[in-house]
């Protein structure tokens, strides 16, 4: 027993020595194949004949391989080891078993499912790489390969994109296979979820060529990454005949590609349409091409086609194709006989629009090249230019009645022809008119263009109906863009083209003035009227004035104002002329006041938040320069900074009266008129615009000043105007524009407002209120620093006056005892004027009367509130509030006398002129001399003799001292109490 142990110990010890053996032999053949590529073939044949010599190759092989499954680096010496590992796998040797690809693919996916993420990736990595070389006939078991497909399939979703790409690219070997269906479907579901590039592009390079494939791929066509992007036009170069893509396919596969931004992938998109398409499925012929892309339908695609081709070279030009030779071919036809040998093919027709204007303008190009060079450089460029020249002559009509004759033949063949001839018109813009014969002939067949009915068809009820839009000429807005195209180019002097279309549209117009015309005939009219209007040269301010007032209307009867519309409003708002601003500037404020301001901004894609902003306070700074800026921003905001601007350009005569401010103020002052209309419009712009309003009010008065020093006169009229002003807000204040219901008065005092329904509606706080007003006039008055120039005298005694037309409620106890802590010191700054005194004192006694508890004082912190409310925060030092106001002057210490009474008589009207004031007379109470009675007696005999009059004329400015810059105090007074 112990002999038997120890022949097996010696036994493994050999095997061991012997697997060593080989490991080393082994790891010197990979070692050796990683140098190199070259030596793969010699150093497959040593790995084989190791593999035959010993039993223990396997183990060895994979405890061999062990270093590189933890070897994170992606070397070029570890990826021709994997090269040479997966050849050695995969290659088939006759006189071997496949015992060893089957063991070792084993191997690979238990190391698949490793934690460590090296060993899966290059597990991954081994594996796709032995599959992809494995031969069609090699024989392994259904079984083996189950494992492998759905080991993969897990990995496709490992969290590491490298694991990922190379599964993918394992699985790709059976994603044909009919069996394997459900790989095609995990490939097109990862690629819709898959956001490394590196995978989507090996998922595209994986698909297969199928209806259902197609349609991934062409939507990869417009993926953010490039590489992407190029491996679909790969995918359809390759697996996509021409023949086997609808004409829709291939036009959006050539539109994407040849305008792609990447140069690789444009160019990948022309090696399949040049290589693939145009030599191989056409034979080189492009017309041919064009009629795989139907240019009928998709022009601008077989625009892009042709251009590209010709700026590679890739069309020879051909006289015996020509235009010209088409036109001596078919010169004997028959008149009236329209066949297929008579009329162009829409192909053929495009394919020379497009190669004539190219040779057009690289002649154009070649020539200015050779005006601006001098020397042998400039004659080869003259050179160039001539032989483009030439070529282009050959290629055209040979006179333009055979080019009028050609297009009226195509005209003649029906509305299936219609594309052929546009393309002919746009041909005809390439010929020379320099002659008076060759514009007269083509004049009479445009005249005959414009002449012709649109077409129509008529139902089985006689009923007519026209094809086309109805709008434009022909039904079709490119069939009048050609029109006028070549109008202009044979009515090219300055004034003939709008001469010659005015004069169609005025005799198309007489039928529909005289009422006689049908709804076909108005349609005609309107459509030239169309071609006219969009076309000539509108340099004159009427007709640009008319146009705006036109889209003005239009915007009122849209349901929704267009983008188009109000971003040519704006346009011309911000960058006309005078005139033209004013139009547009009314036109706006039509479509605010009809649609509301939200759903202007809204047209132009500014309705960013989903309410509108009704806390907004103020409008945003704009310069109106910029005109990027002025499309990106509200129209309030836009109109606003109109009233900021200084200069408009100059006014025209007929706009003496208007100005683009004028109508500003207008538009805005209905908007405060109007503001229930508008709850999106934040009512915290309803003041800023009034001060804006009142400040363009002003504007004008203070412009007239003069620069040195002001004038008395001015500034007397500009004091009187802004008392008025004050007093108009005033009554604004207190008078409601329209009236809601009945006010009635509450149990506490307070005024509500009742509706017709019955419910009852508070007023606004006191903060927006009245008393409100009175408090800021106040605080002004107390805190205004220039109280000694006759400037701030008669300032405050303005504020003053305002403030006692105020009235306060009852229910705003705070805000009187604030009010009354502040009179006194009120009443101090407008000692001088006696009249203001005694009706601040009458203010005083209304608000004793309304102060439910005149003794007690108001605390600090009420005090506080009130002002914190209104947004005033100086130490204000109001008076501590007593039962009755003490009087601001010191008691005299003579004896007391009767005053004079000054009967007053008041005018209903704030603006007439008002009478004067006669005080009477009335005799001094005797009293006991002093001593000091003789100055008594004097002073009591001059104020008996004083007859005062107070008298009120604006005539009395005139009298003012020349030589002072500002009024005096009196004068100020006066104006004042007007």
């Amino acid at each position: 027993m112990a002999n038997k142990n120890k022949a097996e110990e010696e036994e493994e010890e050999e095997e061991e020595e012997e697997e060593k053996s080989l490991m080393g032999k082994i790891a010197r053949v990979l070692d050796e194949s990683s140098s190199t590529n070259a030596i793969h073939n010699r150093k497959l044949k040593q790995l084989s004949s190791l593999r035959s010599s010993s039993s223990l190759f396997f183990s060895s092989f994979t405890k061999t391989l062990t270093p590189l499954f933890n070897f994170q680096k992606r070397t070029s010496s570890s990826t021709r080891i994997i090269r040479f590992i997966s050849i050695f796998t995969a290659h088939k040797n006759p006189t071997i078993s496949d015992k060893f690809l089957e063991d070792f693919l084993r191997y690979l996916i238990t190391a698949s499912a490793a934690l460590n993420k090296t060993a899966r990736f290059r597990s991954c990595q081994i594996l796709s790489e032995i599959i992809l070389r494995l031969p069609d006939d090699v024989e392994v078991s259904d079984e083996l390969w189950d494992e492998v497909i759905e080991c993969m399939k897990v990995r496709v979703g490992d969290k590491v994109p490298m694991i990922r790409t190379y599964a993918v690219c394992a699985l790709a070997r059976f994603v044909n296979d009919s069996e394997n269906s459900d790989v095609l479907d995990l490939f097109l579901q990862t690629l819709s979820l898959e956001p490394n590039a590196e995978v989507r592009k090996t998922i595209i390079l994986s698909l297969p060529p199928s209806s259902e494939t197609l349609t991934t791929i062409i939507e990869c066509t417009l993926d953010v990454h490039e590489a992407v992007r190029k491996a679909a036009y790969c995918v359809i170069t390759n697996k996509f005949p021409l023949q086997s893509l609808s004409i829709k396919h291939r036009t959006i596969i050539l539109q994407r590609g040849l305008s792609d931004r990447s140069l690789s992938v444009s160019k990948e998109c022309l090696k399949l349409m040049k290589d693939e398409w145009l030599v191989k499925s056409c034979n080189g012929d492009p017309l041919l091409l064009l009629q795989f892309l139907d240019v009928e339908t998709y022009e601008s695609v077989g625009e892009a086609v042709m251009e590209s081709l010709l700026k590679d070279g890739m069309v020879d030009v051909r006289e015996d194709q020509s235009i010209r030779h088409f036109i001596e071919s078919t010169r004997d036809t028959n008149e009236g006989e329209h066949t297929q040998s008579t009329v162009l093919e829409a192909e053929v027709a495009f394919y020379w629009r497009i190669v004539c204007k190219h040779l057009q303008t690289e002649a154009q190009a070649k020539g200015s090249n050779a005006a601006v060079t001098s020397g042998t450089e400039a004659a080869v460029y003259a050179e160039e230019a001539s032989d483009k020249n030439d070529l282009l002559e050959k290629v055209l009509p040979a006179t333009v009645s055979d080019y009028v004759e050609l297009v009226k033949t195509h005209l003649v063949a029906g509305p299936n022809y219609r594309f052929t001839s546009r393309q002919l018109l746009l041909l005809g813009t390439m010929l020379d008119f320099s002659d008076a014969t060759s514009r007269k002939v083509t004049g009479a067949f445009l005249q005959e263009v414009l002449h012709k009915p649109l077409e129509n068809e008529v139902d089985v009820d006689g009923n007519q109906y026209i094809i086309g839009d109805g709008i434009h000429l022909g039904g079709d807005r490119d069939w009048a863009l050609a029109v006028s195209e070549l109008a202009k180019k044979v009515h090219a002097s300055a004034g003939e083209f709008e001469e010659v279309v005015s004069r169609v549209v005025k005799e198309l117009a007489r039928p529909c003035r005289d009422r006689t015309a049908d709804f076909m005939q108005w349609m005609h009219c309107l459509a030239v009227t169309d071609l006219f209007l969009e076309n000539a040269n509108h340099a004159h301010l009427d007709v640009q004035r008319v146009a705006l007032r036109c889209l003005g209307i239009f915007g009122l009867l849209e349901k929704k104002p267009s983008e188009e519309l109000v971003k040519q409003l704006r346009l011309s708002f911000v960058k006309g002329p005078s005139s033209v601003s004013i139009m547009a500037t009314k036109a706006l404020f039509d479509l605010a006041m009809w649609h509301g301001p939200q759903e202007i901004d809204r047209a132009m894609g500014q309705d960013l938040l989903p309410q509108p902003n009704i806390n907004k306070k103020n409008f945003s700074l704009i310069d109106l320069s910029d005109s990027n800026q002025s499309l990106n921003i509200e129209l309030l905001d836009l109109l606003c900074a109109g009233l900021d601007r200084e200069y408009w350009g100059e006014t025209v005569e007929s706009d003496e009266n208007e100005s683009v401010q004028a109508i500003l103020g207008e538009g805005f002052s209905k908007i405060l008129l109007l503001s229930d209309n508008y709850p999106s419009i934040s009512a915290y712009l309803h003041p800023v615009v009034f001060a804006k309003l009142i400040s363009l009010y002003f504007n004008i008065e203070a412009e007239e000043l003069p620069s040195t020093g002001g004038s008395a006169v001015h500034v007397s009229r500009l004091r009187k105007r802004a008392s008025q002003a004050s007093r108009f807000m005033v009554q604004m204040m207190q008078t409601p524009l329209y009236s809601k219901g009945i006010e009635v008065q509450n149990e506490n005092g307070s005024k509500s407002q009742e509706n017709i329904d019955g419910s009852v509606e508070e007023s606004v706080g006191f903060d927006d209120g009245e008393e409100g007003l009175a408090i800021r006039i106040a605080t002004e008055v107390v805190s205004f620093p220039m109280k000694k120039t006759a400037a701030g005298k008669a300032y405050m005694s303005a504020l003053c006056k305002t403030a006692v037309l105020l009235h306060f409620r009852s229910s705003e106890q705070a805000t009187i005892k604030v009010m009354r802590g502040l009179l006194n010191r009120v009443i101090e700054s407008v000692l001088q004027d006696k009249e203001l005194v005694k009706d601040l004192k009458r203010l005083a006694a209304r608000l004793e009367a309304l102060d439910e508890h005149p003794d007690q004082n108001l605390s600090p912190d009420q005090a506080d509130l009130v002002l914190g409310r209104l947004e005033l925060e100086e130490d204000l030092g109001m008076d501590v509030l007593t039962a009755e106001l003490q009087t601001p002057v010191p008691c005299s210490t003579r004896p007391s006398r009767s005053r004079r009474r000054v009967i007053r008589q008041e005018d209903s009207s704030d603006e007439d002129e008002t009478p004067p004031c006669i005080v009477s007379a009335t005799p001094s109470l005797i009293s006991s001399r002093s001593q000091r009675a003789s100055k008594t007696a004097a002073l009591s005999k001059m104020i008996a003799r004083r007859d005062v009059i107070v008298e009120e004329d604006d005539e009395d400015v005139d009298h003012h001292d020349e030589s002072s810059d500002v009024t005096s105090e009196e004068e100020s007074e006066d104006e004042f109490a007007e």
